[in-house]
Order: C-alpha cells, then sequence, then structure tokens
C-alpha cells in the first residue's frame, strides 16, 4: 500500500505552519505536497519595512525548500479542486496546468486584496499585501519625491508630494506611519520648494486608529502619527478617485499621484468555488478544523471561518496570530485522521498585539499589559525575531544598519505600475507580459463599511508563540481504528506509485501508425506525413512527392480567390484533417491538405485515378523531377520558400 498524499495549498502562515509540523511528525511515511506559487514564505508584519527601505526584500522571505527540506514544493496556483475525485488541478508559473491527487486536503489559500464598489479605486489604487506590491511603493515613492523637487509647478510639487493611505487598521496605520519617515529623510537630503514638506492623510471611516484593538494601542498609535505631521481622518473616506487625484466624502478634493489601499482583506476565491457553506467568503469548518461533510478536507487561516470557543457564536478574526496556530492544530488534527494521534480543537488565548509605528516608536500590549515608546519598540522588533521561521540575523543587521546609516533611496524600477492591479487574485505575484493568468481575477468588491470590520483587516502581528508544545503525541501512535477505511495510515512506508498516463505524443504517433497502414498502396502520403517528410528533408523531397506534384495541376484555395496555390498550415498532426476529408468540413479560411496540388486527382471523373490509372506511376522513374523545381515555368506553386518554412509556427508563439 502506498503512503498516505497529503495536499497542502498555500504557504502563507497557516499552510507554512501546517507543512512545518506535519513533516516533523511524518518522519517520511508520508507524501506531503506545498502547493504555492512562490517558493517562498513571506513574513507580513514586516512588510511596510520593505516599501520603507528599512529592510531589502529577502529579509522577509524564508525559502520553502530550504526550511521544509521534507516537503515536495510545487509552483503553481490552486485553480480548481475535485472533491469527489479528491484532485488539486493547478496552473504553473508559465501556464502549464497540472493535477495533484490527495487524500488528505487542506486549503490555506489565504486573502486578497478587498474593493469596495467605488469609482477609479481598481484603476488608480494599489494594494499592500504581496512583495511586488511593496517594491511598487517603494519605487513610486521615491520617484514621486524626486519629480516633486524638480517640478517648477508648485500645485504639481504638492500633488506628487502627497499619498493617501485609506485604512487605518493594522497595515495602513503602518504604512503610513513609515512612509512619513521616509519620506522626511529624501527630503533633508533633497528638499523641495521653499515651505514644502511631504504630505501623509490616512482616511478611516471607523472612529478611531485600529478599531479593532485596544483603546490603548489605538491612541498611542494616534499620538504617534499626528506628532510626525501624519493627518489622521476619522469618519471619511474616498468617494472617486481619479488619475489627479481623490474626492473625500466630506467634498474635499485631495490633488496626489498616490492611492494606497489597505481598507481590509477578503477571503481567496478559491474557497467560494468549492460549492460549500461559507461564511462571509470563508468556508466554514468545525472546532477540528474540518469541513462538515467532507472529513478528508481541512482549512485554516484566512480562507476558514473557525469558531471562537472564547466567544461563542463568532468566529475567529482574519489574522496572522490566528493563522500561525490554526496551522499547528490543523497538522494534528490530519496526523490524527491518518492514524496518529488524537484530534483536538482550535482553541486560542490572546497574549496581546504589537504594532510598529517606525524608528523607535511602537504600540504594544504583551499579555495585556500596555506599553508605549522605547519600551514598546523593543518588546515589538523582539517578538518579530522570535516569530520569523528564518533570517533572524539578516533582519536584526538591517535594524542596526538603518539606525547608523542614512537608508538608500533609489529606485530600481523592478515593478511597474501595471504589474500589481488592485483587483487580482494573486498579489503575491507580479503581473508579466505575455504570462497567461492562472486564476481569473478576484471581485473582491463588497458593500459600504467593510473598511471597519474587524474580520476584514488584514494579519497584521501575530503574537502567538511559534514555539511546539512540549508532550506532544508522535506518530507512532497505534490510532489505526480512527483513520478512514481505504485511506492509507501513517505507519505505512510503502513508496507512492504514480499512476500511469498516456501522454498526446504517444496518441498522436498512434494515429499517424493507423493512417499509414490505411494508406498503404497508394502513392501519396497524407498532409500531415507530407509536412514531417518536408521538415526532416527540406531540399530532398521523396520520389513519389515529386512526381504527383509535378503531375498535377496548380489550383486556387476556393476560399481565397486570386491567391493562388496555398502551402500547407503548420500545425500538429492532431489538428490536421485526413486527406479522405472533403474541403466542405474545413472552416472558412482554414487551409487543409485538400487544397494542394496533390488531392484533386482524387476528385476527377472516375474516382482517384492518382490511385489506379498508369500515368502517375511512370513518373517515379522520370530522371528530372527535382531539376524541374528550378526551371523557369515549372512548378510555379511549389517554391523553396513556403515549403521550408514548415517550422515557422513555434516562433510565431513566443510573442
Amino acid at each position: 500500500m502506498s503512503r498516505p498524499r497529503i495536499v497542502i495549498v498555500g504557504a502563507g502562515f497557516a499552510g507554512y505552519r501546517t507543512a512545518k509540523e506535519l513533516s516533523r511528525k511524518a518522519r517520511g511515511k508520508a507524501d506531503i505536497t506545498l502547493l504555492n506559487p512562490t517558493d517562498y514564505f513571506l513574513y507580513l508584519p514586516l512588510l511596510p519595512q520593505v516599501a520603507a527601505g528599512i529592510l531589502e526584500p529577502r529579509r522577509v522571505t524564508v525559502s520553502l525548500s530550504d526550511t521544509l527540506p521534507q516537503v515536495r514544493l510545487v509552483l503553481g496556483e490552486a485553480d480548481g479542486i475535485d472533491l469527489d475525485g479528491r484532485t488539486v488541478h493547478y496552473t504553473d508559473p508559465e501556464g502549464t496546468g497540472g493535477t495533484l491527487g490527495y487524500d488528505r486536503l487542506v486549503l490555506a489559500a489565504g486573502s486578497v486584496n478587498k474593493l469596495l464598489p467605488i469609482p477609479g479605486v481598481a484603476e488608480h489604487a494599489h494594494g499592500f499585501r504581496g512583495l511586488p506590491e511593496a517594491l511598487y511603493l517603494r519605487d513610486h515613492v521615491t520617484r514621486q519625491v524626486e519629480l516633486a523637487a524638480a517640478a517648477d509647478d508648485p500645485e504639481t510639487c504638492a500633488a506628487r508630494c502627497t499619498f493617501v493611505v485609506v485604512g487605518a487598521g493594522y497595515t495602513g496605520t503602518e504604512v503610513a506611519a513609515q512612509g512619513q519617515l521616509f519620506t522626511d529623510a529624501q527630503v533633508r537630503r533633497h528638499p523641495l520648494r521653499k515651505g514644502m514638506r511631504p504630505r501623509w492623510i490616512l482616511l478611516d471611516i471607523a472612529e478611531r486608529v485600529l478599531p479593532e484593538l485596544d483603546v490603548h494601542l489605538s491612541r498611542t498609535a494616534d499620538r504617534t502619527l499626528r506628532e510626525r505631521g501624519v493627518e489622521v481622518r476619522m469618519g471619511t473616506s474616498v468617494k472617486e478617485a481619479t488619475s489627479d487625484g481623490v474626492l473625500l466624502t466630506d467634498g474635499e478634493f485631495v490633488a496626489t499621484r498616490s492611492l494606497v489601499w489597505c481598507v481590509g482583506v477578503r477571503p481567496d476565491p478559491l474557497a467560494e468555488s468549492l460549492g460549500l457553506p461559507m461564511e462571509r467568503g470563508r468556508l466554514l469548518v468545525d472546532p477540528n478544523l474540518q469541513v462538515p461533510g467532507r472529513p478528508e478536507v481541512f482549512a485554516c487561516g484566512d480562507a476558514a471561518a473557525v469558531p471562537d470557543l472564547e466567544n461563542p457564536g463568532q468566529f475567529t478574526p482574519m489574522t496572522a496570530q490566528h493563522a500561525w496556530r490554526q496551522g499547528r492544530t490543523a497538522a494534528l488534527n490530519v496526523a490524527a485522521s491518518l492514524g496518529a494521534g488524537v484530534r483536538r480543537p482550535y482553541e486560542h488565548r490572546d497574549l496581546g498585539f504589537v504594532v510598529d509605528l517606525g524608528g523607535v516608536k511602537a504600540a504594544a500590549n504583551p499579555l495585556g499589559v500596555p506599553l508605549s515608546g522605547l519600551a514598546a519598540g523593543a518588546v515589538t522588533r523582539g517578538y518579530h525575531l522570535a516569530a520569523m521561521p528564518g533570517n533572524r540575523v539578516r533582519v536584526a543587521a538591517d535594524w542596526l544598519l538603518d539606525a547608523v546609516l542614512p537608508r538608500q533611496a533609489v529606485q530600481l524600477g523592478l515593478v511597474r505600475s501595471w504589474s500589481v492591479p488592485l483587483d487580482t487574485a494573486s498579489p503575491e505575484l507580479a503581473r508579466v507580459p505575455g504570462r497567461p493568468q492562472p486564476r481569473q481575477e478576484a471581485d473582491a468588491r463588497s458593500g459600504p463599511g467593510a473598511a471597519t470590520e474587524q474580520e476584514t483587516r488584514p494579519g497584521r502581528s501575530a503574537t502567538g508563540s511559534a514555539a511546539p508544545a512540549v508532550g506532544e503525541a508522535e506518530l507512532g501512535v497505534p490510532a489505526v481504528e480512527e483513520a478512514e477505511p481505504g485511506v492509507p495510515v501513517l505507519k505505512q512506508t510503502d513508496e507512492w506509485e504514480p499512476s500511469e498516463v498516456a501522454s498526446a505524443g504517444e496518441a498522436v504517433i498512434s494515429e499517424a501508425k493507423a493512417r499509414e497502414a490505411a494508406e498503404q498502396g497508394s502513392s501519396e502520403l497524407p498532409g500531415s506525413e507530407r509536412r514531417g517528410t518536408e521538415r526532416e528533408l527540406p531540399d530532398r523531397r521523396v520520389p513519389e512527392l515529386n512526381a504527383q506534384e509535378q503531375h498535377a495541376p496548380a489550383q486556387e484555395s476556393p476560399e481565397r480567390p486570386g491567391a493562388g496555390p496555398q502551402a500547407p498550415e503548420r500545425r500538429g498532426p492532431e489538428l490536421n484533417a485526413p486527406a479522405e476529408e472533403s474541403p466542405e468540413r474545413q472552416a472558412p479560411g482554414q487551409e487543409s491538405p485538400e487544397q494542394h496540388a496533390p488531392e484533386p486527382a482524387k476528385n476527377q471523373p472516375g474516382g482517384e485515378p492518382a490511385k489506379s490509372q498508369p500515368g502517375p506511376e511512370p513518373a517515379k522513374s522520370q530522371p528530372t523531377p527535382e531539376p524541374s523545381k528550378n526551371q523557369p515555368g515549372g512548378e510555379p506553386d511549389k517554391v523553396p520558400g513556403p515549403v521550408k518554412r514548415t517550422d515557422a509556427d513555434p516562433a510565431e508563439g513566443d510573442s
């Protein structure tokens, strides 16, 4: 019996933790596959520091292959799940599709940017959910400050150095706090026009900053932002966005070239495609993180609506803190469903929150103790170093360099505006010209008021401990009676035998052989075989073809009058009609083998004289079929140029 197959979709906080715990417990007794569009885990809480030039982009990424050596990594994005067939279909970064079979499925697809039905937002705003968006914002802010410093018009200068952030949750608050410090450092070395300085505006329809957190954290963050010069406007949002600025709900028009959208997130659209019970876009699960009616499917993180046992009737919010801990619970319950260990419900108790406000300022309440200033900054950075799965030394080194050296305010131009659209289902991937989009763009629009909903806030800080608990049941517990009948348990050590699937190339070869056998005794070859012969021997064509082409009259294509004889269309054998098909079955404008010189002989009265009449046979022994191609007036429809371009199709598809 083969080993159990476990497929994890997504490598965010929940998916990465699930894979790490399962690989530690399985010890090679299960085939664990992690499907993710990128080869890294992104530590989201430090993403604002990447946009502000404090950390280099790779500091906040952790290699999946290096930290999960016993997990098979498949690069791709899931675009369909067959629950009955227990398969996951995906598209890799180059547009090729694939399928993964599973015995257990863990859905941890995460979330995407949340949109509101506001005119112009999707076209002129940019989100902040992935590394490409952070890199774009870093370049964009730098470019706008440099253009503002060189502008002669005061109005243009003011518009370029005005930045509007919508959403005062974790993300928006940290982006505005870090952004103000970043631009202030730039203008100290490259001053703007006299009396001007960068202007940052933070908007939200909520009553206070960080509405989902403790009042003390909200007051600390609000005070810090205002002291730095950030305009905090509560109860105000965007009514319309244009290329020249934004119209606010209070009637004021703010001229700006920068609109950062941080109103919240929504679950990945993949969860909605399953047709299972949902809760505001999130997949409903029981306290064991299992989907009701589908015991082989688990869900955690932002994609799952997990009951909050501490607050009956509610669901856990979409934060990194919950996603990280749910990943561990999902791993334990997946192992238990395969006969190792005991199921346990997800229980959570808040240990506090931390909000990095840049510099030495922060707001934190570890274990319920409110902190601010230098103490909160030390606790915040200490927590991030402890919670990161890797790169701790590199992150600490960048913090030290930022404290003693000026930041490098340069724009690399690696990510363009059109590469990071707001309405995308893949914020972790930058759009590339010519690459097919793996999934349909997310329709993330929702009704008004979403900017203040607690469950739609991005998971900015995870205050849960990342250390594994002591005394956990190891994989050798003989609880086989709990495993699903017919599904292998983790104690099996047999290797997984992949299923045998016939390739498309073999099918084409078999079809070609069948046609060749049917055409035995005929002096002409099917159009697809002739093209293959011409491709291999472009200058030495077989005598049979030379004879037929020499005696066959030229014929114009009925679809293209006056165009003259057409060269065969360069396609694969499986796309061309057999030689027996009539021209009436071809689509208008499509060329076929019947339109070329050898074929009209079949349509002459008497029925296929090319095979039965003795005329064509002596033509095989004529000594001059080959030179006749080059003689003036001979074979005008068989020019060597078109014949040699039989392999031109792949080159045309490169664009």
